[in-house]
């Protein structure tokens, strides 16, 4: 099932739930109860509860996005410094370039073929990858330069390195959901209770009420299941984490 499949039927059900609940409750409502007839304080509640779940649920998402964009970053700086070693590899006698290159297409292509679908489940790296990766960098740090460029190329190369392993290392380090379990529990607790809210303003079944009753419980869905979403991009979004790789080595990957 898909995630947007996912969230169609989320929507769905939460606003059928909405819906047969209010009729369910006007249903066995007593005759001489008014639905007009809602106490100050109650407006009051509900008014403040739905701000402070707003900016709740705001800081949640402001929260995941920028941990998406954190991993964003870090599988770019890795595939930008992989991409940038197998360039400069020119500036090496071939031999040794060719080595250098053969490592760096048996890192990425195991990365995205393999690694990545076990890193997504998992969250862990695979000593496979460490000892690929090590093979790319004991290739540039093994080779002794001859001449003044060679001399030049190895130095930018050990940086290059340096920040692909930092990078993969900052992937391993960040995996995993941005938000505790405490939180999620008070987000999801925080929208049954906004919502409850609605029947404590005494929600009728005219037309008008139920629409915004649906509308406003599939809001609410669609927003936590957007913050779950981004909550864990390298389960989630592992696609789009790696589309660096397969852009910048599309023989490796067979793009």
């Amino acid at each position: 099932m898909s995630n947007w499949l996912a969230l169609a039927l989320a929507m769905a059900a939460a606003c059928a739930a909405v819906i047969a609940t209010a009729f369910l409750r006007d249903r066995r409502a007593a005759d001489d109860v008014d639905p007009d007839d809602t106490p100050d304080v109650i407006e009051y509640m509900t008014m403040m509860i739905g701000v402070v779940y707003a900016i709740v649920l705001g800081l949640a998402i402001a929260g995941v996005w920028e941990g998406r964009a954190a991993a964003e970053d870090t599988t770019r700086a890795e595939a930008f410094a992989l991409h940038e070693l197998r360039e400069r590899a020119a500036d090496f006698p071939a031999a040794t370039a060719d080595r250098l290159r053969s490592d760096i297409d048996a890192y990425v292509q195991y990365s995205v073929d393999k690694e990545w679908p076990a890193f997504a489940g998992s969250g862990d790296l695979t000593a496979r990858g460490d000892r690929l990766l090590a093979d790319v960098r004991r290739t540039v740090l093994d080779h002794q330069p001859r001449t003044e460029n060679e001399s030049r190329a190895s130095y930018a190369l050990a940086d290059q390195i340096t920040a692909a392993v930092e990078a993969r290392n900052t992937r391993a380090l960040d995996s995993g959901s941005t938000l505790g379990g405490v939180v999620w529990f008070g987000l999801i607790a925080g929208g049954l209770v906004s919502v409850g809210m609605l029947f404590a303003l005494q929600l009728r079944r005219s037309a008008r009420e139920l629409v915004l009753a649906g509308l406003f419980t599939a809001l609410i869905a669609f927003l936590l299941f957007l913050v779950w979403q981004f909550d864990d991009p390298a389960a989630r979004d592992s696609e789009g984490l790696i589309e660096p790789f397969t852009a910048l080595f599309p023989e490796a990957t067979g793009g």
